[in-house]
């Protein structure tokens, strides 16, 4: 008898598990789809490692079970913190299947393989960036494709975010085609599509305006960013970095260095139907690394055009191949640049943009998940002790 057929009538138990509210799109996309599993009537567990973040007020009424840490802050030793007290949890909810929101924390799903062993559930793990990680030192890599190996093991169903990462992922991580599903990156709930599909243009006093959404984090390279948009200012023009993270100093110092300080914007984190976007004319992603960022997407529903770097197997086809924006090699700060200043001459259609986000909202994604995941679930009660 087949596991669905075991398991007919009952959706699977999930467990997800976060560090916390800090700022992420792995994070943010977990949120939006344990949200959505609850919607759906699944038995949808959310624990974390602590309660800190500027997304929690996003998140009014929800409720995760976290780790008491006796007034310790956890922070700085999240990952070993999640991988003291998951199993604890995981005994507690008794979960059909563990739920690994992004290759951040995959190395507390193979954690979990190794601690408990068969009394693991099977674990579902979404990769959420690029496997190829060409912007890591070349020592580094032999070390790296190891640890992918391992994670190829260890975790029972990874799921791709966009068609174009399947053979990477089979490839790389050593794990037969049947073992990987497709699952578009859930970008924002239908309804969040249609607020921002329906923002009407904010007006300004001539100059261009470009913006960037992220985590101030190098991976961003927001501080390449600032090099490509020196090169191509006007007086009038401005770029808008929204995110918070540790490199906030760094972006400012080389913005003043380059002369721009005064036309760089960091105004902290924000939400995304919150971030400047119809003020925007154009998105700018200088990434040396990703997955199928939202932000592209969120991008389309505003109708705004996008110049990305090459920074994930998914790229090329996000972007519509041309039709949504202009694609420059990564690192490269001249190309980042050129395309930044051709933008606003670029063929751009708003409504086939918006057409194209419409293929990854939460509701989609939600369901899809909860059927992958009950190919998962080997028996009709749940598999924990």
């Amino acid at each position: 008898m087949t596991a669905q057929a075991t398991n007919a009538g009952r959706q699977p138990r999930v467990l997800t598990f976060l560090h916390s509210f800090e700022p992420g799109g792995v994070e943010r996309v977990a949120l939006r789809l344990h949200r959505a599993w609850v919607d759906e009537g699944a038995d949808a567990r959310l624990v974390m490692g602590r309660l800190d973040g500027a997304m929690r007020a996003e998140w009014p009424g929800l409720e995760p079970d976290v780790f008491g840490s006796r007034g310790i802050d956890t922070g700085p030793l999240e990952t070993l913190w999640m991988i003291l007290r998951l199993p604890g949890a995981i005994r507690r909810h008794r979960p059909d299947v563990l739920f690994c929101a992004g290759n951040s924390y995959t190395v507390v799903a193979v954690a979990m393989k190794l601690l408990l062993g068969r009394r693991c559930p099977p674990i579902m793990a979404k990769v959420s960036n690029d496997l190829l990680r060409l912007d890591l030192p070349a020592f580094a890599m032999p070390f790296y494709r190891i640890w992918l190996r391992m994670q190829g093991r260890f975790i029972d169903r990874l799921v791709a975010i966009a068609p174009a990462m399947v053979d990477e992922i089979v490839e790389l991580m050593a794990v037969p085609l049947e073992r990987v599903a497709v699952i578009e990156n859930p970008a924002m709930t239908g309804e969040e599509l249609d607020r921002l599909a329906g923002t009407p243009r904010a007006p300004h006093n001539g100059g261009r305006r470009f913006l960037a959404v992220g985590r101030l984090a190098a991976q961003k390279n927001f501080t390449g960013l600032v090099d490509a948009f020196a090169r191509i200012a006007r007086h009038d023009d401005r770029l808008t970095i929204c995110g918070e993270g540790g490199q906030r100093a760094a972006i400012e110092a080389r913005a003043r260095r380059l002369g721009v300080a005064d036309r760089v914007l960091l105004p902290g984190h924000t939400h995304p139907l919150d971030a400047p976007l119809a003020e925007a004319d154009a998105l700018v992603l200088s990434s040396d690394y990703e997955g199928l960022p939202s932000v592209v997407l969120e991008a389309y529903a505003a109708g705004l055009p996008v110049v990305a770097t090459d920074c994930s197997a998914s790229m090329a086809s996000l972007l519509g191949h041309g039709r949504f924006g202009l694609l420059v090699p990564p690192g490269d700060v001249g190309a980042l640049a050129t395309a930044m200043d051709r933008i606003a001459d670029h063929p751009f259609d708003p409504e086939l943009a918006r057409d194209e986000a419409r293929r990854f909202t939460v509701d989609l994604a939600a369901r899809r998940y909860l059927q992958a995941m009950e190919d998962l679930v080997p028996c009709s009660t749940p598999c924990a002790p």
